[in-house]
């Protein structure tokens, strides 16, 4: 029986799942996989300049293609950086494998240089995580995680420790299947029965559709024909619903637009098809409300259920679309479409509005951005203000040939924009990826910026440049505060894309952010374009609190009051000054 490494015998099996990407940074305890890497040639390594950021990108690579994407860190603190993308990518249930590379099995609980004990701290980031304390044991392990991270759609962690990934093991051949695709739940027909009474019964029925009603959008969109009920959705339901759909009345929540919780409010129906939005303040508490979701544990967690399905969205409406009587009155649907209608024209009629003024608005720059990208093009949008940009003024699809939209939408973590970009575009390498970067998120991993053009790939980077947390800053006056500490002190993005290797495009006026726009988006290879925005362009969610509406208000009149007795302060020291001494 051939001899093989354990890491040789790692990079074959990565291979033979359709891996075809490792992301890292290179050193120590990884050495012997990062070698027996380049020595087998059928997976590419690709060099981040921070863990976090190589998990991030595995995360999103995984989210468009379904496959097994995969990250490392060498042991200490290299493993340690990638648990923030892990967390997002578990978030997200996109099957990652960690590889946590670790110090010698001999020096394990010695309080050895860089020991941390990481199959602890993967514990809440992962469905599966364990020690490979010997060659032996490896092949099986392997399996496991491997299996794991494809059934559970989730993080599967692997503590690889050096001396074991360079040890050598008898491969005999074996290989266990593996298993790569989700098990399609079907839901028992008493609850498809008493889905089809509550739906008969109800007058003014709405669907409410997530990420989980992904690949059922055909015939989510048939059962609202029949039953005319409006179709709200998530951020991750954007991609499905969004748009180009004839029954589409928005979303909810802080980052939502359109009728969509008018809407669920005012319905006697409220089907919840694969999302566990958790926004519970959005949510109607005093309507019948079904959800139907793959993931049992989800059911009931926000509001309480009239019904609750463990079942595929796809296979519950097919099931039940025979059994509904179809609905003649479009009263309800017609009200709210016209509703969303009106909401939507706000919407754009204030770009018209300030599409004029200066400091450039930055709802004007993604409404731009939206004009000019393709019709497939994939977006990465950092978590704050820029990812109310993007709910708001992208335009999804029906599916996943069309538009997609990845951010930390379940995580919400900054800085996941550029990363998750680069995993994107290596996934979908014939497709426009572009980043909107806010300047916050941006800097917070800006060493990624250099991967684009190590590895020439042609992201277009958007930074809303405001010089502020805005998103943060919102928080603080809607609570009542006054807003410190917020604000930034930015370089000029584009004169540094150019010193690292990129286009760098620089607009500072409205008249320049058309022409911007399409000069970054026609550039060849990767490309940053560095807007100036209004940092005072706040975002309010479709319905306000009064004791939002009061915070905003207390915080205006401390600042106000706080600027006003700093005036008062500095005037009465300067006259100190000038008092004659005697």
């Amino acid at each position: 029986m051939p001899q093989a490494t354990v890491s040789e015998y790692l990079v074959d099996r990565l291979a033979s799942v359709g891996v075809e990407r490792v992301y890292g940074i290179i050193g120590d305890s990884l050495n012997p996989i990062t070698d027996a890497i380049r020595r087998d040639g059928r997976l590419d390594w690709i060099h981040v300049r921070h863990e976090e950021a190589g998990a991030f990108a595995a995360g999103a690579e995984s989210q468009l293609t379904d496959g097994l994407a995969v990250c490392a860190g060498s042991s200490g603190p290299g493993n340690l950086h990638l648990i923030n993308g892990l967390y997002d990518a578990h978030a997200s249930r996109s099957p990652v494998l960690a590889i946590a590379s670790d110090i010698p099995t001999t020096e394990r609980g010695s309080e050895y240089h860089q020991e941390t004990g990481p199959e602890r701290l993967y514990s809440q980031c992962s469905d599966w995580c364990a020690v490979a304390g010997s060659a032996a044991e490896f092949p099986r392990l392997l399996h496991m995680a491997i299996q794991s991270a494809f059934a559970n759609r989730s993080v599967s962690v692997i503590v690889l420790p050096g001396d074991v990934a360079a040890a050598s093991l008898v491969d005999d051949g074996w290989r266990s299947h593996i298993a790569t695709h989700p098990p399609i739940v079907k839901p028992p027909e008493d609850d498809v029965a008493r889905l089809a009474e509550l739906i008969d019964s109800s007058e003014r029925p709405v669907i409410f559709g997530g990420i989980g009603a992904r690949g059922a959008t055909e015939s989510v969109l048939e059962l609202a024909e029949m039953i005319k009920a409006p179709i709200g959705y998530s951020f991750r339901g954007k991609d499905h619903f969004g748009d180009e759909n004839p029954f589409d009345v928005g979303m909810t929540g802080l980052l939502g637009f359109g009728a969509a919780y008018e809407a669920m409010h005012e319905a006697d129906l409220l089907i919840l098809a694969g999302t566990d939005f958790p926004y519970r303040e959005f949510l109607p508490n005093d309507v019948k409300t079904v959800q139907i979701d793959a993931r049992g544990e989800r059911l009931g967690r926000r509001v309480p259920l009239e019904l609750g399905l463990i079942a595929d969205v796809g296979e519950t409406v097919r099931a039940v679309l025979p059994l509904v009587a179809e609905k003649s009155d479009r009263s309800f649907l017609d009200g709210q479409l016209k509703r969303h209608s009106r909401e939507v024209k706000k919407l754009r009629g204030y770009v018209d509005h300030v599409s004029s003024q200066h400091p450039i608005h930055p709802e004007y720059v993604a409404s731009v951005l939206n004009e000019q990208a393709s019709d497939d093009a994939v977006f990465t949008v950092d978590t704050g203000m820029t990812t109310v940009w993007g709910a708001r003024y992208l335009h999804g699809s029906l599916g996943d040939a069309g538009r997609r939209i990845l951010g930390s939408f379940r995580h919400g973590s900054m800085a996941n924009a550029l990363p998750q970009a680069i995993g994107a575009q290596l996934a979908r390498p014939g497709r426009q990826v572009i980043a909107m970067c806010g300047d916050g998120g941006l800097t917070m991993l800006l060493g990624e910026i250099l991967t684009l053009a190590q590895e020439e790939l042609p992201v277009k980077v958007v930074v809303f440049n405001n010089g502020v947390l805005g998103m943060v800053r919102l928080e603080m006056l809607v609570a009542g505060l006054v807003d410190t500490e917020a604000d930034l002190k930015n370089p000029n993005f584009a004169q540094l894309a150019e010193n690292c290797g990129l286009r760098g495009i620089l607009v500072e006026d409205r008249e320049s952010v058309t022409d911007g726009i399409r000069e970054l988006l026609a550039h060849p290879g990767p490309a940053l374009c560095d807007v100036r925005t209004d940092p005072d362009a706040l975002s309010m969610p479709p319905k306000i609190t009064l004791d939002q509406a009061q915070g905003f208000a207390r915080s205006m009149v401390k600042k106000s009051l706080t600027g006003h007795i700093d005036e008062v302060v500095s005037t009465a020291k300067s006259n100190l000054r000038n008092v004659p001494r005697p």
